[in-house]
């Protein structure tokens, strides 16, 4: 059975959280998803894939961050989306030797990372258009579409550049938002993206295309670690690029 660690800080006051708790209630038949607090981090090692939730600073970030590590070094697959996204950059920048200043969490950060975006996209709508030739292009397509946003940070564009240099692969952009989606080439499943797809849950909506090639990966994985030990392992992902992977 193919289990999910959400990790997150889990506040039903956020309609954001709603949406993923109505997400993971429709999730496959066999496939266990829950959340786990930030401070209990180290334990999503044991989960066949991680969705890094919104909703940050987290209670715990370098709990956070340390999943991230883990993740990108052994190959777990792994969904960021909004806050997710943001600490999935500064996790990858930080492991570059990049800038990885988050100005959420310290609004007096210099140059920062993750800073605000050009305006605020709390409870917004914007048209996100993939890069062709990416994975994300490939489950959502190349056509623009609409993704909900509750965030008021991104990723600066001063340091999309440095991040592409070390071998990070702009997905997506938006309106706005700048960069909207964010993967690491070599690795089984590394994607993040600012938009939320788990919104719409609630209405009843079909399941993002994201949101499916995720679980997928969750049950591939699954497959691959049976009768195997997940410390140490690698698979699929042994080619992540150098500069990225150095810690």
């Amino acid at each position: 059975m193919p289990t999910i660690a959400v990790l997150g800080d889990r506040d039903p006051r956020l309609v954001t959280h709603r949406e993923l708790d109505a997400e993971l209630a429709r999730m496959p038949a066999g496939t266990e998803a829950a959340w786990l607090p930030s401070p209990r981090a180290a334990e999503a090692a044991a989960a066949d894939a991680i969705w890094v939730a919104p909703g940050t600073p987290y209670e715990d970030d370098d709990a956070v961050l340390a999943a991230l590590d883990r993740a990108i070094e052994d190959g777990t697959p792994l969904l960021g989306t909004c806050g997710g996204f943001q600490y999935l950059a500064i996790a990858l920048a930080r492991r570059a030797g990049l800038p990885a200043a988050n100005a959420d969490a310290d609004p007096g950060a210099e140059d920062p990372l993750v800073a605000p975006l050009a305006c605020s996209l709390v409870g917004e709508e914007r048209e996100v258009t993939c890069v062709p030739g990416t994975r994300l292009a490939a489950i959502c397509g190349t056509a623009p579409f609409t993704g909900f946003h509750f965030c008021n940070f991104g990723l600066a564009p001063a340091h999309v550049a440095g991040l592409e240099a070390a071998g990070v692969v702009v997905a997506a952009h938006a309106p706005d938002a700048g960069v909207e989606g964010i993967e690491l080439p070599g690795h089984p499943f590394l994607l993040a993206t600012l938009f939320q797809p788990q919104v719409g849950a609630l209405a009843g909506r079909p399941r993002h295309p994201l949101v499916a090639a995720f679980t997928a990966a969750a049950s591939r994985d699954d497959g691959d670690r049976r009768g195997s030990d997940r410390v140490g392992r690698r698979g699929d992902g042994a080619d992540v690029d150098e500069r990225v992977e150095a810690a």
